[in-house]
């Protein structure tokens, strides 16, 4: 499966963004989806995990209550809704797949480009 993830830009702290991620491939559906970030000079972490179904999910304790991941299976695609955001959040984000299980470590197999998401006070 091929992934593009788009939707990053600048915000000010309390503003919301939307991602985007676009799978390929006839069996997205049979995927568990997951974004991550990764600050600069850090190591990459995990944001916010869903299963194929949509039913399951998972998130960093810094992003709960603030973000909301989501995935349309119809249309291949899932969403990271970010609101409150803060400076901390700065990033980029990285939209993945994996075979079986959601997953809130890095064992996707699959992983889009990044998009940058920067938040000012």
């Amino acid at each position: 499966v091929q992934l593009q993830a788009y939707g990053g830009g600048s915000v000010q702290a309390g503003g919301s963004l939307r991602l985007s991620c676009a799978a390929s491939g006839r069996t997205f559906s049979r995927y568990a989806m997951g974004w991550f970030r990764q600050a600069p000079g850090k190591e990459r972490e995990f944001v916010a995990g869903i299963n194929w179904s949509g039913d399951i999910t998972y998130y960093t304790d810094s992003a709960k209550g603030r973000f909301t991941i989501s995935r349309d299976n119809a249309k291949n695609m899932v969403y990271l809704t970010m609101n409150s955001l803060k400076p901390e959040d700065t990033a980029a984000y990285y939209c993945a797949a994996r075979s079986g299980a959601v997953m809130q470590v890095d064992v996707y197999d699959y992983w889009g480009q990044g998009t940058d998401v920067t938040v000012s006070s």
